[in-house]
């Protein structure tokens, strides 16, 4: 008779360090402040985090333009 079934044993390892990158990969990702991140993460300072997990905000320079672009159209149609 076999074992019993564990989804435990489907599951594949996952590392610490795993868990906490996906969490800061997360949480960037989703737009909140880095300040807050380096925060959850126990980091000194937030350029620590900005420097670990740069590579996964690269959509974030785009954003940032887009912001600025809409609103200098907003002042412009105010005016």
């Amino acid at each position: 008779m076999p074992p019993p079934y564990s989804p435990a044993a489907s599951l594949p390892r996952i590392r610490f360090h795993d868990l906490r990158r996906a969490h800061a990969t997360h949480f960037l990702a989703s737009g909140d402040l880095p300040k807050i991140a380096s925060e959850r993460l126990g980091y000194s300072k937030v350029g620590i985090t900005l420097d670990l997990y740069s590579d996964v905000m690269p959509g974030m320079q785009d954003d940032a333009v887009a912001k600025v672009d809409a609103a200098l159209k907003e002042a412009q149609k105010r005016r």
